[in-house]
């Protein structure tokens, strides 16, 4: 059901699908093994912005708890209703559902797991996207810097947060050489 669903995200989310897929190899790498819903979740935890729509959340570049609730509630009902449409068991789809809704924060063992993979991704491949936002004004500096930061802070296992604290600040170096042009 994984590579169903990485070829989902590949088909389906043209945007940024190199985060959905660069999040389940970091994943595998800080837990290997993982089971196969928490894979699934890591794999399509940001699906929801594939699909546009009157419900959609729109992040207004802040750090919004409003929005990433309605983020990932939106992203674990748009995976769930994909999953019934593979036939998936009604416990994998609950397992999933329910890592979709924490992605951002976390919580426990598994949840904090897909968490980290998330922002480990995020720092490893969206760097530049973001810095596109700043350059065409879409973002200001001090956003994108708040998200970068973000993403390292939310980490809640400690040794992985160790772990991205060099992508962070090869990120806030390029975001600081970027306003120097």
């Amino acid at each position: 059901m994984v590579e169903t669903a990485a070829r989902w995200v590949l088909q389906t989310y043209k945007h940024n699908s190199l985060h959905l897929i660069n999040s389940l190899e970091w994943l595998d790498r800080i837990a290997p093994g993982s089971p196969e819903h928490m894979r699934l979740a890591t794999v399509t935890h940001d699906m929801e912005r594939a699909f546009p729509g009157p419900d959609m959340p729109v992040w207004n570049g802040d750090e919004d708890y409003d929005y990433y609730v309605a983020h990932s509630n939106r992203g674990a009902r748009i995976v769930g209703e994909w999953l019934r449409g593979q036939n998936a068991a009604e416990g994998l789809i609950a397992d999933v559902e329910a890592l979709i809704k924490v992605h951002e924060f976390g919580g426990w063992p598994e949840a904090d797991f897909v968490q980290a993979a998330d922002s480990l991704s995020f720092l490893d491949v969206n760097i530049e996207l973001f810095l596109g936002y700043v350059t065409s004004g879409k973002y200001r500096e001090d956003q994108v810097r708040a998200k970068f930061i973000y993403s390292h802070t939310r980490v809640r296992i400690d040794w992985v947060r160790e772990l991205t604290q060099p992508m962070l600040d090869s990120a806030i170096a390029r975001l600081d050489k970027l306003l120097l042009r």
